[in-house]
């Protein structure tokens, strides 16, 4: 009764959703020419042979399943992957990765279809996919129940969830328990994730691991870092990457506190979401890489942003902070900043990346802060002692170099279900 009341609710709100979908292009959260992906509508044509259907919600999951593309091109010439993402920023991540990978020809992208019933049946009916996976957390009622419908194999890659979602879908009852039990198969990230999806319904778990952990070094134009690098000298400097509102102040309190000290120090921050640069500047005089401007000798803040170019900021600067955990959000990744070997520190909101602070902690290459006062002090640590700096980067890189054969593993699970 829960499914048939959310697929008729889903339905009727199809009307306003339509709408919707068309305010968001205005915000620049979609994209105006391929709007009709997002109701199941296709111009593109079916690739021949097997198809495997990937979806990754965001940047983050789309980043960590790039090694299992990559393992999937290797282990099978002849199977097609279709990823569909929800975001336009994780569309343009692969815009730029694929082909460096020599992977357009085999994989093709499309904005997944909302979870309307009708929308979803014409995705799935146009596309066909002998197979489905998705990535982390994305479970979509009324997806789920057309691939069972349809006799489609779904799995569950890198699953993750969290404590306050297991409970969720548990009060759900035999409700959840049927969502679940349809999937043929989870790869888990940890332990803990494992056995909350025993406990769901779902059959056949593995806890083999991270993919984050497996994740290829995001990439660089190395002409561009010798550039900057030169531009930079020898100044102080320290990174707030992938920063959220609210925590801007907090990075601007610390870097006024650390001028007592450092008096040339040069910050930079990298929003989580490029978009919001002027905003940030807003705060304090700052220069914006989306503007063109460079960090001169006089510039103290400077904001990277542009999309796709954090491996740029992590290998300019040997320690960041990692954002969206001095507010609850739950914390972006640490693991892309170690692997480059940054020195890192993180915020107390982190419930999305547990494994990976707990390990990086464990090693010796994160800290965690809890405050403005907190972020400068580990800072200033940071650049009073490089050898200190430089030992937490080689933990953290031995830390991120563990999982190297996952991709494969997880690669051979899905062409084992088409």
């Amino acid at each position: 009764m829960l499914f048939r009341a959310y697929a008729a609710a889903a339905t009727l709100a199809a009307p306003v959703l339509r709408l919707w979908l068309r305010r968001r292009v205005g915000s620049g959260h979609e994209c105006a020419a391929r709007l009709p992906e997002r109701r199941g509508i296709e111009t593109a044509e079916r690739p021949p042979g097997k198809l495997l259907w990937l979806h990754a919600a965001s940047v983050g999951e789309t980043t960590s399943i790039l090694p299992v593309l990559a393992a999937i091109g290797r282990l099978s010439g002849e199977t097609h992957v279709l990823l569909t993402t929800g975001t336009v920023n994780a569309a343009a991540l692969l815009a730029a990765r694929l082909a460096p990978m020599g992977l357009d020809a085999r994989v093709l992208h499309r904005f997944a279809p909302w979870d309307v019933p009708a929308w979803v049946a014409r995705f799935l009916d146009h596309w066909r996919p002998d197979a489905a996976a998705f990535v982390e957390s994305e479970i979509w009622p009324n997806l789920l129940a057309a691939c069972a419908v349809r006799g489609i194999p779904t799995m569950l890659v890198n699953a993750r969830l969290s404590a306050t979602s297991f409970a969720r879908w548990r009060r759900l009852g035999a409700t959840g328990r049927t969502l679940f039990a349809g999937f043929r198969h989870a790869q888990a990230q940890s332990d803990a994730d494992a056995a909350r999806l025993r406990v769901l319904g779902v059959a056949r778990v593995s806890p083999v691991g991270n993919l984050k952990f497996a994740a290829p070094p995001l990439p660089v134009d190395a002409a561009e870092l010798a550039r900057l690098r030169a531009l930079i000298g020898d100044r102080p400097v320290w990174l707030a990457a992938c920063t959220h509102p609210g925590e801007e102040p907090a990075v601007l309190a610390a870097h006024a506190a650390l001028l007592a000290e450092f008096s040339t120090l040069l910050t930079i921050i990298v929003p989580r979401h490029p978009q919001r640069g002027a905003e940030i500047q807003r705060l304090a005089p700052a220069s914006r890489r989306a503007a063109g401007q460079d960090p001169s000798a006089a510039t103290a803040i400077w904001i990277g942003d542009t999309l796709g170019e954090l491996g740029l900021y992590y290998r300019l600067v040997g320690h960041a902070f990692i954002g969206g955990s001095l507010v609850p959000m739950g914390g972006q990744n640490p693991l892309e900043a170690a692997r480059l070997g940054c020195a890192t520190a993180i915020g107390p909101h982190t419930e999305n990346q547990r494994q990976a602070v707990a390990l990086l902690r464990a090693a010796g290459a994160l800290d965690v802060v809890a405050t403005a006062a907190d972020l400068a002090d580990w800072c200033a640590r940071m650049l009073r002692d490089p050898a200190r700096r430089q030992r937490a980067s080689r933990s953290g890189i031995a830390v991120a170099d563990r999982a190297a054969e996952l991709p494969e593993q997880v690669a051979r699970l899905l062409l084992g279900m088409a």
